[in-house]
């Protein structure tokens, strides 16, 4: 462990966004420390890199088939989304998106709605580069009449602006705000559009109709994808950490900083992979296998087991809810990043079938049936979803049906007690039941429930969601 590079860093500088701070002296990691530290960079870093995967797609990588606009302006997906949409995993296929990544180094942005009829569910949720959910808009919590927020990042001082009902903190100068619009069927999609029309994202003084700031500095954004992020997520910590001033959790991140330094992740730092020794790199190696695990077992245990469903009343929040829990909050990256609040939306998630198994619909085909009465109890609506077991991707099927919803009822056919049952299975059921009918890969199945602003007895669990069954 006497090697160059750790002789290197055992004097790590507190992160430079702090200002010009004291060097502090730091003990040399001993033998399977660095294994250690390795593991736990890994789990901290695991969802900041996966949303830079994200952000580069959507806002920076121009030639790229997600692409979707630049930072600062308002994006407009008019349609929900399919299985050619692969850069989000378990991805929302109830309400077309709409998207602006917001660069706060300048100045604060300001997000604005046109007046939304109370039968349609919207909701703006605030993402910042640690995916963090730091606030809502919509529906929920600030109605459906026309309004506008205003968003800030760490370092602005200032007095809320005329004309702006709430102004929301960023801990980050990058941030997300992504939309969702209820589409209730095919035919609302034009009504969808007028509403995606009456979003405005603008600056500060775009809204003030004043004289723009200094612009702030270029940024050089590496090229991502998952396998240049899977050979060497330690180089992409590193950059994303110069996105993260540690001053919304100073208490924690500067220490845990501090202690990854000991191993080159620190921000704006080349990871020295060159210069790490055989040795220590095996460590290394080994310390984001085990980690990688361990955010895997986090997800298989997310919450509440309840009939062969997982169901987290705490699997998303802001940096007060994950209370210091970077297993559980990369957990809920790797599920399905960028979900929502429980109160927001709940999202029970099929974990095995009623005899304890895995689904696999290559061999059987299954059955979910709501009792009489027990539908998802939702303020706005539910859904359930398909994905394919392996990707966490919707899958191709021969009627373009990815989910069952609520809005679908009319045309969903009810069992004599009134109950429902959805099929589930690749192949379809039959013209008599094919209206219930949920498409299924030939293989493994994720699938997800979404209840849109949940009620109570959803989240205190007075509700379950039931058991799927195989048929016979």
């Amino acid at each position: 462990m006497h090697t160059k590079i750790l002789r290197l860093i055992v004097i790590a500088c507190t992160v430079t966004v702090l200002g010009a701070m004291p060097c502090m002296a730091q003990e040399r990691p001993g033998k399977g420390e660095v294994k250690q530290i390795a593991e736990e960079a890994f789990i901290y870093g695991f969802p900041l890199v996966m949303n830079y995967a994200v952000f580069y797609e959507y806002f920076v990588d121009k030639s790229g088939r997600e692409y979707k606009a630049p930072p600062n302006q308002l994006y407009n997906t008019a349609r929900v989304y399919t299985p050619q949409d692969t850069a989000i995993v378990t991805p929302n296929s109830d309400t077309p998106y709409s998207f602006v990544a917001m660069d706060l180094r300048a100045e604060p942005f300001v997000v604005c709605n046109p007046e939304i009829e109370k039968s349609r569910y919207f909701s703006v949720q605030l993402v910042d580069m640690y995916t963090f959910n730091y606030g809502y808009i919509g529906s929920r919590t600030t109605g459906n009449g026309a309004g506008c927020s205003m968003i800030a990042g760490p370092s602005w001082e200032g007095e809320k602006p005329e004309g702006v009902g709430k102004v929301f903190r960023s801990e980050t100068d990058f941030s997300f705000a992504l939309i969702r619009t209820q589409l209730f069927n095919a035919a609302d999609i034009d009504n969808v559009k007028t509403i995606q029309a009456g979003y405005r994202a603008l600056t500060l003084s775009q809204f003030q109709n004043k004289p723009a700031p200094p612009a702030a500095p270029e940024i050089t954004w590496p090229k991502i994808n998952k396998q240049l992020a899977d050979t060497d997520p330690f180089a992409y910590l590193n950059f994303v950490l110069t996105l993260c001033p540690p001053t919304g959790g100073a208490a924690v991140e500067i220490p845990m900083r501090t202690r990854f330094a000991q191993i080159g992740v620190e921000a704006g730092k080349p990871f020295p992979v060159d210069k790490l020794t055989p040795e220590q790199k095996a460590e290394v190696e080994m310390g984001m296998k085990s980690g990688l695990e361990k955010i895997k077992a986090t997800v298989g245990n997310l919450g509440k087991e309840e009939n062969g469903w997982r169901v987290a009343t705490h699997g998303f929040g802001d940096r007060q809810a994950y209370a210091g829990d970077f297993a559980l909050r990369a957990a809920a990256a790797m599920a399905g990043i960028y979900g929502n609040d429980a109160v927001e939306a709940l999202y029970p998630m099929l974990a095995t079938d009623g005899a304890g198994n895995k689904p696999d619909t290559s061999r059987n085909r299954y059955t979910l049936t709501f009792p009489a009465g027990q539908l998802p109890p939702a303020n706005a609506f539910w859904s359930v979803t398909m994905y394919d077991g392996k990707t966490q991707l919707l899958i191709e099927n021969p009627i373009n049906r990815y989910l069952i919803n609520s809005p679908m009822l009319p045309d969903l056919k009810k069992n004599p007690d009134g109950s429902l049952t959805l099929y589930m299975q690749k192949d379809s059921p039959g013209k008599d039941t094919e209206s219930n009918w949920l498409p299924a890969p030939d293989g493994p199945i994720f699938v997800v429930m979404r209840l849109y602003w949940p009620k109570s007895q959803a989240l205190d669990g007075e509700w379950k969601p039931p058991a799927v069954q195989r048929a016979k």
